[in-house]
Formats: structure tokens, sequence, C-alpha cells
């Protein structure tokens, strides 16, 4: 069985990741998260979900373990915060060049995550 990783590739991933923070650096509710190099914020987020969606472990080799909850204690992220997060990354995934069944899998991988974030 395929990975959602598998399924979806490297250069779709980038362009997932292009796609999502070109929405997140305008979003009024989020943007101030992600005011420090948007290349390297880029990278990481690459990274782990290469690593999360089921591909190499590029965020463990290159970053060390994601223990993403205590990465993300330091930024006030409220439930409207994760809302317009996930909202960001339902856009993203919509402009892909996939199946439509496609991106309601890869998106399901999502809310959950988004939630364990929260921490206001």
């Amino acid at each position: 069985m395929q990975t959602v990783y598998q399924i979806l590739g490297a250069d779709n991933l980038k362009l997932l990741v292009d796609n999502f923070y070109d929405l997140v650096i305008e979003h009024p509710e989020i943007k101030h998260l992600f005011s420090s190099d948007i290349n390297e914020i880029k990278r990481k987020q690459y990274y782990f979900l290469t690593q999360f969606l089921g591909g190499p472990d590029l965020y463990s080799e290159n970053i060390g373990q994601p223990k993403m909850r205590m990465r993300h204690l330091p930024h006030k992220i409220s439930e409207k915060s994760k809302d317009a997060w996930l909202d960001c990354m339902r856009l993203a995934i919509d402009k892909l060049p996939v199946e439509q069944n496609f991106k309601f899998t890869l998106y399901n991988c999502f809310p959950m995550l988004a939630s364990h974030m929260v921490n206001s």
C-alpha cells in the first residue's frame, strides 16, 4: 500500500507548501505567526510534511525529532488560528493537480494535527 507522500509525490508536495504559504502570509488571522524567513519556514514545512505523510525522515535527519506541539508552544495558537490554518491548507490542496478523492484524503491528514497545536 502506498503512503500519502508516495501518491502525492515530492513535486506536488513542494507545490502544496508554496500554495499554502502564499495564502498564510496574507491571512489576517495567522500571518503574524509566519513573520520570520519564509524560505526557511517553507523548507522546514516541506521536511515535516514529507515525513508526516509517509516519506523519508527529512525532518528528523535535518532538524531533529519533530515534537511539533513543543516547537509551537512559544506561539499563541487559538481555535480561530487553527481554523484559519486549516482553511489555507484546504485552499492550497484544492489547487493541486491531483484527483478530487485524493484531495479529500490529503486534507483529512491535517485536522487532528492542527488541533494538537492549539495552546490558548
